[in-house]
C-alpha cells in the first residue's frame, strides 16, 4: 500500500484543514498521521500529513494534479507530495574530524536513516580510509582561496551526477559557496558547538573553559549565506562544572555534535522540517 506525505504552508485562513482531508478521502486515502501549526504573529498555517492509498491503481502524478486545481490554488498554498517510502540522497562532505562521519556512517549502516549516501566529498584525504571501510565512493577535491572557483565546479558537477537531494556538513571546515546555496536552499545541513556568538575563532573551547561556562551546546541549522545563522533544526546542551578540563569540555560536546546532528538528518530526511523566515517547523 503506497503511502505519502504531504507538506502545506500558506497565509493561514478558514477550510484549510476540511478541504485537505476531503481530498484524501476523494483519493481514496486513509490519514495516518496528521499535524498543524499556526504561526499567529504572521497568520501562517502549517500542515504536515502522512495517508495510505487505499487504492493500488492510484497515480501520484495525477494526485498531485488534482490537488493543485482543487486545493493548492484557492488557498495560494506552498507545497509538495511525496511518496513516504522514498529514499533522499545525501552527500556527505568532511574535512578532517572524523566523530560525525563515523556516527553518520554508523547509523546508516545500521538502518536508522531512510537514505542512500552515494558518496563523501572532502577537501582533504586523511577520512579516505572511513570511506572505504564503509564502500563508499570518496572524492577528493582541493578548496582553498586561490582554487575556489575550480573546487565548486567540482562539487556542483558531482552533486548534479549522483542526483543528490541534500547535503551534510559533517564538520567540513570551508565555507560553502553562495552558488552552491542557492542550488540546495535549505537542503544543506551543517552542524556546530553553540558558543557562537560569544567565543568564536579556532579554539572556542578553550575560551568557553577559561570563562567557566556550566552549559555546554551544539546546534544544526541549514546553511545561508550568513555565516552560521541559518535556521535551526536541533540543538541540545549538557551541564559542565569546575571539576570537568578542557579534554571533558570537548568530549562533551563532540557527542552532543553526534546526536543533534544525526537527529537533524533523521528529521530532514523524514520531512519533518519546515523553513520560513529564517526559522524552521519541526514536527514531531
Amino acid at each position: 500500500m503506497q503511502k505519502i506525505i504531504i507538506l502545506i504552508h500558506c497565509e493561514d485562513q478558514k477550510g484549510i484543514i476540511a478541504a485537505v482531508t476531503d481530498f484524501i478521502v476523494r483519493v481514496e486515502g486513509n490519514i495516518i498521521y496528521i499535524d498543524q501549526h499556526v504561526d499567529f504573529e504572521q497568520n501562517v498555517f502549517f500542515m504536515r500529513l502522512e495517508c495510505e492509498l487505499t487504492n493500488p491503481n492510484s497515480n501520484l502524478a495525477a494526485i498531485k494534479n488534482v490537488f493543485e486545481q482543487s486545493i493548492a490554488v484557492d488557498f495560494k498554498m506552498a507545497w509538495e507530495i511525496q511518496p513516504k517510502e522514498k529514499k533522499l540522497k545525501m552527500a556527505l562532505f568532511v574535512s578532517k574530524y572524523d566523530h560525525c562521519l563515523f556516527d553518520i556512517l554508523g547509523r546508516y549502516s545500521a538502518g536508522e536513516f531512510n537514505i542512500e549516501i552515494p558518496l563523501i566529498v572532502s577537501n582533504h584525504q586523511d577520512l579516505k580510509a572511513v570511506a572505504n571501510r564503509f564502500d563508499i565512493p570518496f572524492y577528493y577535491i582541493p578548496f582553498t582561496k586561490d582554487i575556489k572557483e575550480e573546487g565548486e565546479k567540482q562539487q556542483m558537477e558531482l552533486l548534479q551526477k549522483h542526483e543528490i537531494d541534500f547535503i551534510v556538513l559533517a564538520r567540513y571546515m570551508q565555507i560553502i559557496t553562495p552558488n552552491l546555496i542557492s542550488l540546495y536552499e535549505n537542503k544543506i545541513i551543517n552542524i556546530h558547538h553553540s558558543f557562537l556568538p560569544a567565543f568564536p575563532g579556532a579554539k572556542p573551547y578553550h575560551s568557553a573553559f577559561k570563562r567557566g561556562v556550566k552549559i555546554i551546546g551544539a546546534t544544526s541549522h541549514y546553511v545561508t549565506e550568513q555565516l552560521d545563522e541559518g535556521p535551526i533544526i536541533e540543538q541540545d546542551i549538557t551541564r559542565v562544572s569546575h571539576i570537568n578540563s578542557i579534554d571533558d569540555f570537548i568530549m562533551k560536546g563532540r557527542d552532543l555534535e553526534r546526536i543533534v546532528l544525526a537527529r537533524a538528518i533523521k528529521l530532514h530526511a523524514e520531512r519533518k522540517t519546515m523553513v520560513y523566515d529564517n526559522k524552521t517547523v519541526v514536527f514531531s
